[in-house]
C-alpha cells in the first residue's frame, strides 16, 4: 500500500525518473522519396522541412544535390546504399571504401548523416540479394572505421514484416525459418556488436485492407477502442501498429536478441487507392498519421517494451507520381509536389500542445476488434471516455515507486484505497496502482503524457473492474 509521503531524497529520485521517462518521448522523421517528375528542387524541400519543424529525414540513395542542400540545415539524415550495389559491396572492400569516401565523408559532418541503410527490404528483392546483405553491411562498417566515423554513423537494413513467419498474436512473433541462420542471426549479431538497431518497415494499412472484415478500423487508426488481449502474454493492445512492432520484438526475443533496439523506418497510410484497396482515403490517412505523430511524441513504448521510445519515419513527404503499382503507391505523401498539404495534421510537439490538431476526433462508437481465434466481439460506445490503469507487467519496484508518486506529490486522491476504505479490496499492487494512476489522470483532465508513469501505465476505454470499486471518470 502507498505510504502517505515520501522522503525528500526518494521523492526527487522518483520524480527525476518519471520526468526523464516522459521527456524521452520518441522521435519522428519523414521519408523523402523522389520517384516523381514534378517535385520541387532539394533546396526548396529543405526549406519545407524546416518550416514544418521536421528535423529528421530518410533518403533512398545518396544524391549529391540533396545531401548538399541538407548541409548545415540542422536536419539529421539517413542515407541508403541501394540493393543493386549489394553484391559488389559484399565482394569488394575497396568498393565500399570508395563509396563511403564519395557519398559519406565528402558531406559529413556538415550534412548530419546519422545512419546508412544498406539495402531496403532485401528479403523480398526479386533479384535474390539476401546472401549479400550482411557481408555488405560489414564492409560498409569497416570503411566507416577507416574514416574514424563508425561510432557516429549507424549501419542497418530495413526489413519488411513479410520477414515474419508468424505475427498473430504478437507474442507468437517469429522470423521465417529459412531466413534465421543465413541472415537474421548474423545481422542481429552485427547490430548488437556495433550498437546499432534494427530497421523495420510496418504498414498496418496492408493488414487492414486485406482483412477489413476482421480488423476494426479504429484499432488500425490509433483511435480509442477496447483493445485486444494477447493470449500469449496477457498484454492489451490498442493499436495494430503496436501489435505489429511487438511481433518483431517477440521474434527477436525468441532468438535471444532482446537487447537490440528498433527504429520504424517506414509507416504510413495512403490518401487514395484503387477500388479494392479498402480504407485508402484522406480521412483515414489524416487519422493514422496524425494519431501516429501524437503517439510517438507524447506516448511511451509498445506494451512489450514500454520503456523503449518509439522512433518512427513516416512515409512519405510527397506524393510520387512515377511509382509503379496500385494507386495507393502514388498517394502516401503529406504534401503535393506544389508543397501544399494533402491534409492537415500536427507534425511537432509544439503543434500538439497548441491544439493544432485537425485529424478526426477519437471517439469510439460500435466497433469490432479481433480476438483470439479470429472471431470478433462487438463493444459498447464510450464516446471518448478513457481511464488510466497499471501495466501489470511493469515490475513491482517500478509500480510501487509510481504509486507512491501518484499518491504523494502527484496529488491523486488515494483515500479510497487505504485499508478499510471502499477500494482497498482487492489488496493488490496492480489494483491500487490502477486506482491511483486513474485518479491522477482524471485530475489532470486526461492530458497527453498524464497516463505514463515511466511506462507503468496505459490508457483504456473500458471501465476498470477491480472488485466493487468504481473508478472516477473526471473531477
Amino acid at each position: 500500500m502507498a505510504s502517505p509521503s515520501l522522503s525528500s531524497s526518494f521523492f526527487f529520485f522518483i520524480l527525476f525518473s518519471l520526468l526523464s521517462a516522459l521527456s524521452h518521448a520518441g522521435s519522428f522523421g519523414i521519408n523523402y522519396g523522389r520517384v516523381a517528375d514534378d517535385l520541387p528542387p532539394p533546396s526548396k524541400v529543405v526549406e519545407l522541412l524546416k518550416s514544418q519543424g521536421l528535423t529528421r529525414v530518410k533518403l533512398y540513395d545518396t544524391d549529391a544535390d540533396v545531401l548538399t542542400a541538407l548541409a548545415n540545415s540542422g536536419i539529421s539524415v539517413v542515407v541508403a546504399l541501394p540493393n543493386e550495389l549489394l553484391s559488389t559491396a559484399a565482394a569488394d572492400q575497396s568498393f565500399t571504401d570508395a563509396w563511403v569516401q564519395a557519398n559519406i565523408t565528402n558531406y559529413y559532418p556538415a550534412t548530419q548523416i546519422e545512419a546508412i541503410a544498406v539495402g531496403n527490404e532485401v528479403f523480398v528483392d526479386p533479384k535474390n540479394t539476401t546472401k549479400f546483405l550482411v557481408p555488405a553491411m560489414k564492409n560498409v562498417y569497416a570503411s566507416l572505421v577507416k574514416q574514424n566515423i563508425s561510432s557516429d554513423i549507424k549501419i542497418s537494413s530495413p526489413i519488411a514484416l513479410s520477414a515474419l513467419q508468424s505475427s498473430y498474436p504478437s507474442s507468437a512473433g517469429s522470423f521465417k525459418s529459412e531466413l534465421i541462420e543465413p541472415v537474421i542471426k548474423p545481422m542481429l549479431d552485427f547490430l548488437r556488436g556495433t550498437a546499432s538497431y534494427l530497421m523495420v518497415n510496418a504498414y498496418p494499412f496492408f493488414a487492414y485492407s486485406a482483412n477489413a472484415d476482421e480488423i476494426s478500423l479504429d484499432y488500425a487508426l490509433f483511435k480509442e477502442n477496447p483493445g485486444v488481449v494477447d493470449s500469449g502474454n496477457g498484454l492489451t493492445y490498442h493499436s495494430l501498429f503496436d501489435a505489429e512492432i511487438d511481433a518483431v520484438f517477440a521474434a527477436m526475443s525468441a532468438l535471444q536478441y532482446d537487447d537490440v533496439k528498433m527504429v520504424v523506418t517506414e509507416t504510413g497510410w495512403p490518401s487514395k487507392g484503387d477500388v479494392d484497396e479498402v480504407g485508402a482515403s484522406e480521412e483515414n490517412a489524416a487519422s493514422y498519421n496524425g494519431n501516429l505523430v501524437k503517439r510517438v511524441l507524447t506516448g511511451s513504448g509498445t506494451p512489450l517494451r514500454p520503456n523503449d521510445p518509439l522512433n518512427v519515419f513516416l512515409f512519405a513527404l510527397f506524393n510520387e507520381n512515377e511509382k509503379p503499382g496500385p494507386k495507393s503507391e502514388r498517394n502516401y505523401g503529406l504534401f503535393y509536389p506544389n508543397e501544399q498539404k494533402v491534409y492537415n495534421i500536427p507534425l511537432t510537439l509544439r503543434e500538439l500542445k497548441d491544439g493544432n490538431e485537425t485529424a478526426p476526433s477519437l471517439n469510439v462508437e460500435k466497433s469490432q476488434v479481433p480476438v483470439t481465434g479470429g472471431g470478433r466481439v462487438e463493444t459498447m460506445s464510450f464516446h471518448g471516455q478513457t481511464w488510466c490503469v497499471a501495466n501489470g507487467h511493469a515490475g513491482e519496484e517500478k509500480l510501487k515507486a509510481a504509486l507512491d508518486y501518484a499518491c504523494g506529490e502527484g496529488g491523486a486522491d488515494c483515500r479510497p484505497i487505504q485499508e478499510g476504505s471502499t477500494c482497498y479490496d482487492p489488496n493488490t499492487l496492480e489494483a491500487h496502482a490502477s486506482y491511483a494512476f486513474n485518479s491522477y489522470y482524471q485530475l489532470k483532465s486526461r492530458g497527453p503524457g498524464t497516463c505514463n508513469f515511466g511506462g507503468t501505465a496505459h490508457v483504456t476505454t473500458q471501465p476498470p473492474r477491480y472488485g466493487n470499486c468504481v473508478f472516477p471518470t473526471g473531477y
